[in-house]
């Protein structure tokens, strides 16, 4: 159901009256076709104004603000809802959040990827491959042409990483050894996956598990499932929130002021290891 503020239909009369006497008033001047766009542009904004100034326009406009983010949302990323830890990047460079909420920047990479059980972090930089731990100290570096999108897998005892250089997909071991060429980079259709992100008509869903979980105006970046498999979280650059999803019984925590806190372009780069 749209929400309709109180005399919403007078403040769009009112405006449009003043848009109207500004126009009948105006001096015939003849403009070259080129200057049309910022007559209509004014005209707008002084609908805008003239509708803001009256107390129903205030409250369109306090209303149309409020539509986009969780209201109520938490200012600061306090706490995690589930056990493990979020590995997050931005321009900034990665950061690693713990579940109280502490938070530590390990420095300046672009990409990063946690290792099995998140007792380690691969990162990148202009021209290196860096393993680090979770305090951020380099365990090693591996010098290759503009690295990205390092993935860390495999067991305990057996890691690999594989990352892109300059069109061509490598793979080195989790010691740092035995870095090899794979072949070129091409792109896969993934199989689709437990949750995901889907835009209709304005709003970017989330559906887990084929139904949708949460739903908002604007765009949704990201969803990333914890590591116990309960709760979603979805990254919202319009309302400059992430939101945490838990799936059985349904409730819904948001968190404001992203940017402020990580950076900007801030992604979660993975949640890990409850």
């Amino acid at each position: 159901m749209r929400f309709q503020a109180p005399d919403e239909l007078g403040a769009q009369e009112r405006a449009w009256e003043v848009v109207r006497a500004a126009y009948e008033q105006r001096e015939p001047v003849s403009w070259p076709r080129r200057h049309w766009q910022p007559l209509v542009a004014a005209a707008v904004a002084a609908a805008v104004v003239a509708a803001a100034l009256s107390p129903p326009g205030r409250s369109v406009v306090h209303s149309l603000r409020k539509a986009v983010g969780v209201k109520q949302a938490e200012q600061g990323l306090f706490s995690l809802p589930a056990p493990g830890q979020l590995l997050v990047t931005s321009r900034e460079g990665a950061w690693l959040v713990h579940a109280d909420g502490s938070k530590r920047l390990l420095g300046r990479y672009r990409d990063a990827s946690f290792s099995p059980h998140g007792l380690f972090v691969a990162g990148t930089r202009a021209n290196q491959l860096v393993a680090l731990d979770p305090q951020g100290n380099v365990r090693w570096t591996l010098a290759r042409p503009s690295p990205r999108l390092p993935v860390w897998t495999g067991t305990r005892t057996d890691t690999r990483i594989t990352y892109l250089s300059r069109g061509q997909l490598r793979m080195v071991a989790g010691d740092g050894t035995a870095d090899r060429l794979l072949g070129p980079a091409s792109l896969r259709r993934n199989p689709a996956p437990a949750a995901r992100i889907r835009h209709r008509a304005g709003q970017s869903e989330v559906v887990a598990n084929g139904l949708v979980v949460f739903r908002g105006t604007g765009v949704f970046d990201q969803v990333v499932r914890s590591p116990d498999g309960r709760w979603l979280v979805v990254s919202w650059p319009t309302a400059n929130q992430w939101v945490f999803v838990r799936l059985h019984p349904r409730k819904i925590v948001g968190v404001a002021r992203i940017t402020q806190q990580f950076g900007r372009d801030a992604r979660i780069a993975g949640w890990c290891c409850g």
